[in-house]
């Protein structure tokens, strides 16, 4: 798991069941991977927060 405390609220971090543990389902590239396993992705360009309420208002 990483240490960048914005992705627990991230619709991009996921639960793998293979690895059974949260990842990241954004195909990164080298430095972005090793960034984020590094926890030094503190701004990550690809953060969409999950906000279940705003998707549920989309819908009605």
């Amino acid at each position: 798991m990483t240490n960048n405390k914005n992705c627990e609220y991230c619709m991009n971090f996921i639960y793998d069941e293979e690895f059974e543990d949260y990842v990241c389902d954004i195909d990164l590239d080298m430095d972005e991977a090793e960034r984020f396993s590094n926890g030094s992705f503190d701004n990550c360009p690809y953060f969409r927060i999950n906000n279940e309420y705003k998707i549920v208002e989309k819908q009605n």
